[in-house]
């Protein structure tokens, strides 16, 4: 089967966790707006008469089936590819692993537009140091130690989050720790040096024969100042001399 996913055409943002997780496993699929251009989504997004119309994007066809929310596509992309144990516990677990990453996804988002999507980043400036201040502090480093230790708990050292078969949730933790270094380098950096195991697993999913082929193509989109990763000087923080942040 030839999927189709609706996503936007020039950003990475949340279709991306599909488009790595389907580059794994050799799917064939059209990423319909890079091909038609974004009146191809709008047309989706209007059609409130299919069984189960999506709320918004990313959206993947297979089929006759219109599947949205990344975790759900995911996970319906895992009982048909190997990108998941087969087993309903490790179905579960990952399942619950890819909707904590949905977690940070969102806090992540919230570094540069905490006030409303609606509004600029140059609207709500001074809003985003405080908030990103605060992810940079607490959050980021409570969501990277909560993965650190689940990696930690596997004694192997080439271990995934789930065990020995590497998941769509090692995937998408892969895609946050990219995107982190590109937003927050050096905020980023000093909280990845307490979490070895999940910089070992970033350059693992990197080594994967199918995602570096992906990554030096040109289906793989370029991070830029219009996804979730957004790289703003002004909000990758560091400690004062004083040890107060912003």
């Amino acid at each position: 089967m030839k999927y189709q996913l609706f996503y936007w055409p020039s950003i990475q943002g949340r279709g991306e966790f599909v488009r790595l997780a389907l580059e794994y496993c050799g799917a064939a699929y059209d990423d319909v707006a890079r091909r038609e251009g974004e009146a191809a989504l709008e047309n989706l997004l209007a059609r409130r008469t299919l069984a189960t119309p999506p709320f918004a994007l990313p959206c993947l066809k297979a089929g006759r089936l219109f599947i949205a929310q990344t975790a759900n596509i995911l996970q319906f992309l895992s009982m048909r590819h190997t990108l998941c144990a087969n087993s309903t516990v490790k179905r579960i677990w990952t399942h619950q692993l890819q909707l904590t990453i949905a977690d940070l996804v969102v806090e992540i988002h919230d570094t540069h537009h905490p006030i409303a999507s609606g509004l600029y980043y140059e609207q709500q400036k001074a809003a985003a140091k405080r908030r990103s201040a605060d992810f940079i502090k607490h959050r980021m480093p409570k969501f990277l130690g909560y993965f650190e230790q689940i990696l930690a708990r596997e004694t192997a050292r080439d271990a995934w989050l789930t065990g020995k078969q590497v998941s769509y949730a090692d995937l998408s933790l892969f895609q946050i720790i990219d995107g982190l270094r590109y937003a927050l380098p050096k905020a980023s950096a000093r909280t990845l040096k307490k979490c070895p195991r999940i910089q070992a697993l970033h350059q693992r999913v990197m080594d994967l024969p199918q995602i570096r082929a992906y990554l030096g193509s040109k289906r793989r989109i370029a991070y830029n100042q219009d996804g979730i990763f957004r790289h703003y000087a002004e909000l990758d923080h560091s400690p004062s001399k004083t040890g107060r942040w912003p």
